[in-house]
């Protein structure tokens, strides 16, 4: 077998090869459509997606993916539109995964970065896609990765991941994107002490939003996260993050962002950082959908769907040890 050839490579049905000649076309709805299919949970509808997206890998990698995360109220979506209408005036196509966070207990989402981006969502350049969290760890939906190398096949050249919020589990946007950007308010300097220093440490750029609203308190929030960032190891050897000042609502300082992440991606490119980086991300990407698809093998195990509600009840009266109960149920499964 050549050594580029995909092994798992298989042939697509009619239905699914038009719909990937529409994903490779850029047609806004055949994408869409791309994503419904990946994000279901459906037996059939995952062996079809992994097919297409088998048959789409060649034209994947080519896009720049940057993560954008930050506190409630930091501007995030503002800031997003801002950008994107920026670059589609510049000649780029911007693809938008927008995560909203789901309700813990009915499970709904939002939903809500269309009307929050409505200029945006209205040029033929962008695609904008919001997705519930479900309950996925990281702030990212389960399938974002997968949305992100379809978008990348359907010709858009930047792809921007807009997170959740800020919180322990954040981090998990940084290993599927290129560069990860934590926004933040002018006036949230205090606010340092209790920002996990896992995040500040993969920050590759810290940008302060609003600084048009109080100019003093920008400046002593820029030298506080210069000073916090001078303290932590830094992701890259090569790569000083810096520390940005814009205002999203009036349009300042899109031009100074965008040179700075040109100028990151060419910095780990010359190093050669760059392709390591999306290797080592595909790999554990890979680790991650094993412990996943273990986690989820074990549930649908018989033996333990028939022991599970037992020996948890044991459990929560304290007649089963925690330990006891997991050795018994792991026994169920075939090595």
């Amino acid at each position: 077998m050549n050594a580029r050839e995909n092994p798992l490579s298989g042939t697509l049905l009619p239905d699914d090869q038009t719909l990937v000649a529409g994903v490779l076309a850029g047609q806004r709805r055949a994408l869409a459509k791309a994503i419904t299919l990946i994000e279901s949970t459906r037996g059939d509808h995952r062996a079809r997606a992994q097919q297409v997206l088998n048959a789409l890998l060649p034209k994947t990698g080519n896009a720049i993916r940057v993560g954008i995360s930050g506190v409630p109220g930091a501007g995030k979506s503002t800031f997003i539109e801002a950008l994107g209408v920026w670059l589609i005036e510049r000649g780029h196509r911007l693809a938008v995964l927008a995560v909203d966070p789901s309700s813990s207990i009915s499970g709904g989402s939002i939903l809500g970065d269309k009307t929050r981006m409505e200029t945006l969502c209205q040029k033929e350049e962008a695609f904008i896609r919001p997705s519930p969290s479900a309950g996925s760890l990281g702030g990212v939906a389960e399938k974002t990765r997968e949305a992100m190398l379809l978008c990348e096949a359907a010709g858009y050249d930047v792809i921007i991941v807009e997170t959740v919020g800020v919180g322990q589990s954040e981090t998990t946007v940084a290993g599927m994107v290129d560069l990860f950007c934590l926004l933040q308010l002018p006036n949230a300097g205090d606010d340092l002490q209790a920002i996990k220093k896992g995040i500040v440490e993969i920050a590759d750029m810290v940008v302060i939003n609003k600084a048009d609203i109080d100019p003093q308190a920008t400046a002593v929030a820029r030298a506080q996260w210069r000073n916090a960032l001078h303290l932590v190891r830094r992701a890259s050897p090569h790569w000083e993050p810096p520390v940005l000042t814009v205002s999203a609502l009036q349009k300042e300082g899109m031009a100074d962002f965008w040179e700075n992440v040109v100028k990151y991606r060419d910095t780990l490119t010359g190093s050669g950082e760059f392709e390591q980086k999306r290797r080592h991300q595909s790999l554990a990407w890979m680790w991650q959908l094993i412990e996943a698809g273990l986690h989820e093998r074990f549930r649908e195990n018989p033996g333990v769907q028939e022991s599970l509600s037992r020996l948890s009840q044991s459990v929560e009266a304290g007649l089963t040890t925690p330990a006891a109960a997991a050795h018994a149920l792991l026994a169920h499964l075939k090595y």
